[in-house]
């Protein structure tokens, strides 16, 4: 049990250790990208410090499983150069006991990273999407859920308008709203408009509406002076990638809140299959920090002399790479539902969590 201890806590203080260095690279490399992306807008350092902060939390959560598989090169390199590794291998702990307990304090950090740190990670995203907002004034569309309904905005002419648009439900293309409603706001009188409609169809810069009633909001009985009509056509900048993407990635959503998020999509008629993906992905963590940790001891928990330490560190990070580079192509073949959002995300980390064991059975302990 101590012994057990101590090397989950020399991990631990690996994986510090390393999360530190890599925070301060990815924030000074986002920092000169934000006052480039900005220096036309009069960004000052501070300012380009605030945006950086920020957006670095989503950079660093995304090479967590990088972090984590160096943390553990660094452990059993360090354990073996200080020949600490041999002792313990001449005791008569076996290689997979002795590899237990850092891949134990991998998946801890991983199921903390889940629980808080993602949180966190979609807070500061949101956070810095609405600063980008503010500083770059070209485009006003939002899209939002409620309980029982799907909400746009948009902007309309040059001076100020703007467009908000209600409907019960939507085809999963984005192209056609269901009980649509449409209130105009005009600069400085408010809203000056609403329009109802059974049905409207996006097309290119219009909504097709049919079966439409039509409210002038300025008069002192809207109801009496309303009129019906078959179709009507509003132009509109929006399109159906545009009302996809103003949902934001499913990194942009706390995965406590994930589950009603997508049973709103669902329910709003969106396709939730990347949502679902990213959820079985965060869930699978943990598990995936863990095979990072069994890789590299793979490759670095036996005694290492001379040249062949270098291979062997670079074979143990390509290996890792490797896994990185699969769980990266089973999310985008989830989300082309290529496969199941399960497998998607259990797949790579089991079939790396089993390879290593099996290696390290055949290798170390055979």
């Amino acid at each position: 049990m101590i012994l057990a201890r101590y090397f989950a806590l020399r991990y631990l203080r690996a994986f510090l250790l390393l999360a530190g260095v890599f925070l301060a690279i990815l924030l000074l490399i986002d920092m000169v990208e934000q006052i480039r992306r900005f220096s036309d807008d009069g960004i000052t350092l501070g300012g380009a410090a605030r945006l950086s902060a920020l957006s670095v939390a989503g950079s660093f959560y995304d090479i967590l499983p990088l972090v984590g598989l160096l943390a553990g090169i660094m452990l059993f390199l360090a354990l073996s150069r200080t020949s600490e590794m041999v002792a313990i291998r001449a005791s008569g702990r076996s290689a997979l006991s002795s590899v237990a307990a850092p891949a134990f304090m991998a998946a801890l950090i991983g199921t903390f990273a889940v629980a808080v740190l993602n949180p966190m990670v979609a807070a500061t995203e949101s956070h810095y999407s609405a600063a980008v907002a503010r500083i770059e004034s070209g485009t006003s569309q939002t899209v939002s859920l409620s309980e029982d309904a799907v909400w746009l905005r948009q902007a309309i002419g040059g001076e100020g308008g703007q467009m908000m648009i209600r409907a019960a439900r939507t085809s999963p293309d984005a192209t056609r709203l269901y009980d649509a409603s449409f209130i105009i706001y005009e600069p400085e009188i408010g809203p000056a408009t609403r329009i109802e409609a059974k049905e409207a169809i996006l097309t290119e810069g219009n909504w097709q509406l049919s079966d439409v009633k039509q409210w002038s909001l300025e008069d002192p009985n809207p109801e009496a002076s309303a009129s019906r009509t078959d179709s009507l056509n509003l132009p509109t900048e929006l399109t159906a990638d545009r009302i996809r993407d103003g949902f934001g990635s499913p990194q942009a959503v706390p995965i406590w809140e994930l589950p009603n998020y997508i049973a709103g999509l669902e329910r709003a008629g969106f396709s939730a299959l990347r949502h679902r993906v990213w959820l079985q992905m965060e869930l699978a963590l943990p598990l995936t920090l863990a095979a990072m940790v069994m890789i590299a001891s793979v490759f670095t928990i036996r005694h290492l002399r001379g040249r062949k330490t270098g291979g062997l560190v670079m074979a143990a990070f390509t290996a890792g790479l490797g896994l990185f580079f699969l769980r990266s192509m089973a999310q985008i073949l989830g989300d082309s539902a290529g496969l199941a959002p399960a497998f998607a995300g259990w797949a790579p980390p089991v079939i790396a969590l089993l390879f290593a064991v099996g290696a390290l059975l055949q290798l170390e302990d055979g």
